[in-house]
């Protein structure tokens, strides 16, 4: 079985950072790309930022400038460094990955349990 596990989540107020991780755990092979998602109530959820396995990364236009997608590949780990917030940017954070279990297993995807973010003064 795979485990995404967040943390990093909290209270800041504007302008503010914060600094979220999310770890895979469990039968991996290789983990393709990795991303975070946010949500709001009645609202879809939306891609915030994403890194492939080789470290190419593509941002949600809003983020740009601000946050910072990274990963470590050898501790299945992947970060989002979020500076400048805005209350805008107030929603649960889901971490995302697309995991192969083996050589010869297709990739599927893999969600955390969300993590709330929020920015207010």
């Amino acid at each position: 079985q795979v485990q995404l596990v967040e943390s990093g989540g909290g209270l800041v107020q504007p302008g503010g950072s914060l600094r979220l991780s999310c770890a895979a755990s469990g039968r991996i092979w290789r983990i393709n790309v990795m991303g975070w998602y946010r949500q709001v109530p009645e609202k879809e959820r939306e891609l915030v930022a994403s890194v492939s396995f080789d470290n190419v990364t593509s941002y949600e236009d809003s983020v740009k400038g601000r946050f910072t997608i990274s990963r470590d590949n050898a501790k299945n780990t992947v970060y989002l460094q979020m500076n400048s917030l805005k209350p805008e940017d107030t929603a649960v954070y889901f971490c995302n990955a697309d995991i192969r279990r083996g050589k010869y297993i297709a990739a599927r995807e893999y969600w955390g349990q969300g993590t709330q973010v929020t920015v207010s003064s």
